[in-house]
């Protein structure tokens, strides 16, 4: 929760922006809108407010309208990149197998306490504001227990007048109370009407008939509603004046477009008269008012307003209400606009939510499997259209690709024309690696075969920051998160994907479904290309994590071939020392092995590598 309230503190920033647009946009075009438009601009912003909240299912996405101008900063390698480049050359293998794969060390950030502290005060915030609430809500059913059905027939005969003027069928109660000093209407389902005592007893026909109506108008729009969600968006924003300031405004043109709609059902010359009414129950004003309830009357400053909009009062012609509805969809385009900005803040991008519906889906126990591993495994069947997952959270969970991202940098190597099929070679820059492997010109299948992290390095370089994060895009690759610096960010953790991901993109990728040319995808397939016989192919790419010098996390995925079958999978390991990309293969064989999918004969030429790698990681 601590990450959530990073997200939400940034959340903020924007909305204090847009809050401030919104009500410079809103003084500006005060005069084209009518008051009751004026009042229903109010709710894009509510509806705003409560993006950060929303399900990540239902999260607006939208793609980063900056990526041109992001990638002017990141076309050459920084130092960083040349510090971190260093440091792969130093934790590299000697080995010469496919199952080279090297656990990059990074320094892990220590962990902020500010997300913690920040969580910890909203939370009391919000504790201090529903206890608040909860005190004007039990003062209120007191109320009621005390309020007494309505007696006056004169004024019981003014209402049922005044219910069939505003069309309305359904008899809503009205109570007298001597704990109220205006009135008010409350309930959502069962709404309630509650006229103070000495409005009753100090009897005039045109007041109560106006209070009435207002109450009445409030019943229309279903302002309960709107009650509602402002005091929910009070409690959760307790601490942004901005948002507060809004709330208050809100009520404001509530009550004005009240007004205005009292006004539309009376005569000209008893425009005055309504205004008299507010007037005289200006001082008989409940500071406090009652939450989820709408009161006739407001503050001395609200009443000012209301008044001044009674005198300047004429009915809308049609010029207006054109101009009035074109500014209010100007104002809604904005903040719409808007809304994909604050869900992309407020998404966890460290989570994929993988939909179950209509999915052929079974779950798999293997926790005998990954032992003293956490982590999951995913296979998915192409023909049966079939799933079997392991420990499906740890599946959903995203975390960085490490080499096994090395696939797609090389297809988007392939793509923007750094290398070619037939032209893959890659000069060595002449700096001395610890593996001799390295020391040497590499072609795209032996920079894959060896795993040499300069080969991808200088590619990428060369394909560039904006065409990579376009096509990071265009794939839709894991968090599509991609910072720092060309050399790092796919082992640094700011570009992340989750397993289930890996093998619906693998999925795509086998089938050509993401739109790249069929040469260079032949030739990716090529140089993942790990075993080949009579019974089958496998395919795939290892990954290793390496956190201050500790393998913490293992990677394997890719795809077997057999009887006319594709199946593809993923396999991550977590641990604190021993997690690395040749035990999450070992692994993954053992699986595939009881699975039937890759048998003892296969696995036999595959594992004496795997053994020999995990014995050298294990001392690196």
């Amino acid at each position: 929760m601590s990450e959530f309230m990073i997200r939400f503190f940034f959340c903020n920033i924007l909305i204090s922006m847009i809050i401030g647009l919104f009500l410079l946009a809103k003084h500006l075009l005060k005069k084209k809108l009518t008051s009751r438009m004026q009042y229903n601009l109010w709710f894009l912003l509510l509806g705003l407010l409560a993006v950060p909240f929303l399900p990540n299912q239902i999260k607006i996405r939208f793609p980063h309208i900056f990526t041109w101008f992001r990638g002017l900063k990141h076309t050459s390698p920084s130092p960083v990149g040349a510090v971190m480049k260093e440091a792969a050359a130093q934790s590299q293998s000697p080995t010469a197998s496919w199952m080279n794969d090297f656990g990059i060390s990074i320094s892990q950030k220590t962990p902020s306490f500010i997300g913690s502290i920040l969580y910890i005060l909203w939370l009391i915030g919000i504790f201090m504001m529903l206890m608040l609430v909860t005190a004007s809500i039990r003062r209120f059913r007191s109320m009621k227990r005390s309020a007494l059905p309505l007696q006056n027939a004169a004024v019981q005969t003014l209402y049922h007048d005044c219910l069939r003027t505003m069309h309305i069928k359904k008899p809503i109660p009205v109570y007298s109370t001597a704990f109220l000093r205006s009135p008010v209407i409350t309930g959502l389902f069962q709404p309630r009407i509650y006229l103070p005592i000495h409005l009753i007893s100090d009897y005039s026909s045109k007041d109560i008939r106006y209070i009435l109506m207002h109450e009445l108008v409030h019943y229309q729009y279903k302002d309960a509603i709107a009650n509602y969600f402002m005091n929910i968006i009070g409690v959760l924003y307790w601490f942004h004046p901005l948002v507060w300031y809004s709330l208050k405004e809100m009520k404001n043109d509530r009550e004005v477009a009240c007004d205005t709609s009292v006004l539309k059902l009376l005569d000209e010359d008893a425009y005055a008269d309504y205004g008299n009414t507010l007037i005289s129950f200006a001082q008989k004003v409940s500071l406090t008012p009652f939450p989820f309830s709408s009161e006739a009357c407001g503050s001395m400053k609200q009443m000012q307003k209301r008044i001044k909009n009674i005198a300047d009062y004429h009915p809308a012609s049609f010029r207006k209400n054109l101009y009035s509805t074109i500014a209010y969809l100007v104002l809604a385009l904005f903040l719409l606009g808007a809304a994909p900005l604050l869900s992309i803040q407020a998404a966890d991008q460290d989570h994929y939510y993988f939909h179950e519906a209509d999915r052929k889906l079974t779950y798999l126990d293997l926790s005998d499997v990954f032992a003293a591993y956490d982590g999951s495994f995913v296979l998915y069947d192409a023909k049966e259209d079939s799933w079997q997952i392991y420990n499906q959270d740890s599946a959903a969970t995203r975390i960085a690709p490490a080499s096994t991202f090395k696939i797609y940098s090389a297809l988007f190597g392939l793509e923007a024309g750094s290398i070619t099929p037939e032209r893959s070679c890659i000069s060595w820059n002449g700096q001395d690696y610890s593996y001799d492997s390295w020391n040497a010109d590499q072609t795209l299948a032996s920079a894959m075969q060896n795993s040499v992290t300069w080969y991808f390095q200088t590619l990428d370089q060369q394909t560039g920051w904006s065409l990579i994060q376009q096509y990071i895009q265009k794939i839709g690759y894991g968090n599509r998160r991609m910072e720092g610096d060309l050399s790092s960010y796919w082992m640094d953790s700011t570009l992340k994907i989750s397993p289930i991901e890996q093998v619906e993109l693998l999925t795509k990728l086998y089938n050509n479904e993401l739109g790249f040319s069929e040469a260079n995808l032949r030739t990716v397939k090529d140089a993942i290309l790990l075993s080949s016989t009579d019974n089958g192919a496998l395919s795939g790419k290892t990954g290793t994590i390496a956190i201050n010098g500790e393998n913490r996390c293992g990677w394997f995925i890719g795809y077997i071939e057999k009887n006319d079958r594709t199946y593809f999978f993923a396999t991550s390991i977590q641990c604190e020392k021993l997690a690395c990309g040749p035990s999450a293969a070992e692994l993954t064989f053992s699986i595939l092995s009881d699975l039937k999918l890759w048998d003892a004969v296969q696995e036999k030429g595959v594992k004496e590598k795997v053994d020999f790698w995990a014995h050298f990681t294990k001392g690196s």
